[in-house]
């Protein structure tokens, strides 16, 4: 197993951009791409989250630790149509206009499919897939008047990978991944680049608290440095995506790890 790497520094990628999170509160990949823009350089910074405390104290936390003053929160629940609305309009009016959103949000789980209920089924469609449609569908409007503006979505190598317990999960993902395929060639003659990052294992506490420890070992003891990533290592490609030097990718999805089954 290979060692973490150290920590890399910001190095100013979303100097002067406005950036909106969802599900951002925690210790989570949404979380550290939060905290990632502020140290990128990012102007104003919006983190939504469906709790309340968390998402304060995520505020607080990426306030001390970077300097930046304009991280303004929102309670959302991308499940809602009228909370996503009122979400992308009071980053619209706190950032002064959205440059950069990041759909972080998403559900999982493990059910055996013969055991799911289509409440299970439903939830986690309804959050991973049709929350980050909600989100997208609200902000392009905002972004097509200005002609420019970035989003990256959260998707999983299990859109690509096959796993037990996982129909709804990898469905859902696999649908972030057409979804952005398809919305990015619809945006793209609006100067706007859709993107995603497929993650394999991020290790958080979360995921430490919602799937045996001897499952998270084996599953990072198959990735190619024998070692689960570290959140900021996904949301530092994150940040690559929502920068110019990704200026001429849309449609994209990175993987960020060696896709081994």
């Amino acid at each position: 197993m290979s060692s973490v790497p150290t920590y890399v520094p910001g190095h100013g990628l979303l100097r002067g951009k406005s950036v909106l999170i969802t599900a951002a509160a925690g210790a989570g990949i949404g979380f550290s791409a939060a905290l990632r823009a502020a140290e990128e350089g990012c102007r104003a910074l919006m983190i939504s989250d469906i709790h309340e405390g968390r998402l304060q104290e995520a505020a607080q936390k990426i306030r001390e630790a970077t300097g930046l003053e304009r991280v303004h929160t929102c309670v959302c629940n991308v499940t809602s149509e009228d909370q996503v609305q009122a979400l992308v309009a009071a980053a619209e009016r706190d950032l002064g206009g959205v440059d950069v959103l990041i759909n972080n949000a998403g559900l999982g789980g493990s059910r055996l499919l013969v055991e799911m209920s289509d409440e299970e089924w439903n939830r986690v469609l309804d959050v991973t897939l049709t929350g980050t449609m909600r989100m997208t569908r609200a902000m392009l409007p905002k972004m097509i008047a200005r002609q420019t503006g970035v989003i990256v979505n959260n998707a999983s190598v299990l859109g690509w990978r096959a796993q037990k317990e996982q129909s709804h999960y990898a469905a859902a993902k696999a649908g972030v991944m057409a979804l952005t395929r398809c919305a990015a060639v619809e945006a793209a003659e609006h100067g706007i680049r859709i993107n995603a990052v497929s993650p394999s294992i991020a290790l958080h506490d979360f995921l430490k608290k919602s799937a045996p420890k001897e499952l998270l070992d084996q599953l990072a003891s198959r990735e190619a440095f024998g070692r689960a990533a570290e959140v900021w290592e996904v949301a530092n490609v994150m940040m690559f995506l929502a920068s110019d030097y990704s200026s001429y990718m849309t449609g994209e999805v990175l993987s960020v790890s060696s896709q081994r089954a």
